[in-house]
């Protein structure tokens, strides 16, 4: 399949157009802010400030993407529940900025435009995803006699606010120049979540006593400079998330697209992040997209050895909790105790279940178990491929293997472009082998952080590319 040429795109788009309105309105909403803060109080500024940003994203919907992708990494690990009931903070910043800018857009069709919107090969095989991801796991449980619960409910939310992003990024980011600001947006958050996970597992005081406040991840602040778990409560969700931003990073060097300095800084920061998350998966997720990237980018072959001084000063920088991962090893059990752990979860509470006969048609959307213990109040499956057989069983299976094809075929053919679209395929052909290999062990695809990264990759290099112009 050939690629699209490139379409210039009209005034007339629907999310498309600019507007001289927008700075007014961050001017204004930074004077009501103000203002009702000294009158209001905290309630009042957040209803003013969503208001505003409701404004904002309608007249600009692409400040949508990058208000949503900026805060994700400092928002996502704040639990349901402990800042605003039933969801977390970047699930409620996401529903409202897709809201203003679908608002916009659809005020702007009402007066004539057009969505430039068209379809991709995607599309079809990721709806199927979504639906067998969201409403077969609810169709299975009340065709077997059960009714969802609340838990269950809930745990649909993280795939249809994946899918409210991919619909948001297809509708709202348009230009190469957009593209490139959104990679910022991407790898400048990225690079300070590794400066956090640095930090963290060097012991940093005032680092600690901020995680400490709201991202413990439900875990005991105590255990918090073992690994970088940051601002997403999370060290294999910070791990992923730093790879992924880091594989981006050098799809856009490859092709010249960002300054020495720029790539110089976010390089440091990102590779020491890497190594500061203190998770495994995260070093071999690291490996995998190397050399995804080295196969991808012949160009990137002959600059490794240049970056072999950038790469011991990284090393050096992320050391500690490298060092004390592999120290693990040496606690009289051959393997780290988290590992035996993890497999005696699988073997003991889901496996049994799964080899009953529910492989087929899938358990509950919730794979999270309560444990018998008293030391630990609930059980969670970290497995990726037997998470798709517990929710949705052998369709949901079937449906992602179905997806993977199309997104490495359409991915690689548009790897090849030297612009900044041809930086986001590379990094999700990278990604996505990422995902399929390492889903063996670990769940990647619907984790927080790096679920918000692939589905803006896919959304970025499906149906819209043809409508995009050169900047």
């Amino acid at each position: 399949m050939s690629t699209p040429p490139l379409v210039p795109r009209g005034p007339s788009t629907v999310l498309g157009r600019r507007s001289v309105w927008a700075p007014a309105a961050v001017l204004l909403a930074a004077l009501l802010a103000g203002l009702v803060g000294a009158f209001g109080g905290v309630v009042a500024v957040g209803a003013v400030g969503a208001v505003v940003l409701l404004a904002v994203t309608a007249f600009r919907p692409a400040a949508a993407v990058y208000v949503y992708m900026a805060a994700l990494p400092f928002l996502s690990g704040i639990e349901r529940d402990q800042l605003i009931p039933f969801v977390r903070p970047n699930e409620a910043l996401l529903v409202l900025v897709l809201a203003g800018a679908l608002a916009g857009g659809y005020g702007r069709l009402v007066r004539g435009g057009s969505s430039g919107v068209r379809q991709s090969a995607l599309d079809v095989p990721l709806f199927v995803f979504v639906l067998l991801s969201t409403l077969w796991p609810v169709v299975s449980l009340l065709l077997r006699g059960l009714v969802p619960t609340g838990t269950e409910l809930t745990a649909l939310l993280p795939i249809c606010k994946l899918a409210g992003l991919f619909l948001l990024v297809r509708l709202a980011v348009r230009t190469d120049r957009d593209l490139l600001r959104l990679a910022r947006v991407v790898t400048w958050p990225a690079a300070v979540v590794a400066l956090i996970a640095v930090l963290q597992t060097a012991g940093f005081p005032p680092v600690i006593d901020l995680l400490s406040t709201l991202w413990t991840g439900g875990g005991d602040p105590a255990y918090l400079t073992e690994r970088g778990t940051t601002t997403f409560a999370s060290s294999i969700a910070t791990g992923d998330y730093v790879v992924l931003a880091l594989a981006l990073l050098t799809s856009l060097v490859v092709r010249d697209l960002i300054g020495s300095v720029e790539r110089t800084v976010l390089g440091l920061l990102l590779a020491a992040g890497v190594l500061a998350a203190g998770q495994f998966s995260t070093w071999a997720s690291a490996v995998v997209v190397a050399v995804v990237l080295l196969r991808e980018n012949p160009a990137l072959r002959r600059t490794v050895v240049r970056l072999l001084p950038l790469a011991a000063v990284a090393l050096v920088v992320g050391l500690p909790a490298f060092v004390l991962r592999l120290s693990q090893f040496g606690d009289g059990f051959g393997v780290p105790r988290s590992w035996l752990g993890r497999w005696d979860n699988l073997v003991s509470f889901y496996l049994p279940r799964l080899l009953d006969g529910n492989v087929l048609l899938g358990i509950s959307p919730d794979s999270v178990l309560p444990a018998p213990e008293t030391w630990r109040e609930v059980i969670y499956l970290e497995y990726g491929y037997l998470q798709l057989l517990w929710v949705g069983g052998l369709p949901l299976l079937a449906a992602f293997g179905w997806l993977s094809v199309v997104v490495l075929r359409e991915s690689g053919e548009q790897s090849c472009r030297p612009d900044v679209t041809g930086a986001y395929a590379s990094t999700l052909v990278a990604a996505w082998w990422m995902v399929l290999l390492l889903s063996v062990i670990d769940i990647h695809l619907v984790l927080r952080g790096t679920g918000e990264l692939l589905f803006l990759f896919m959304a970025i290099i499906s149906g819209r590319v043809d409508a995009r112009t050169p900047s």
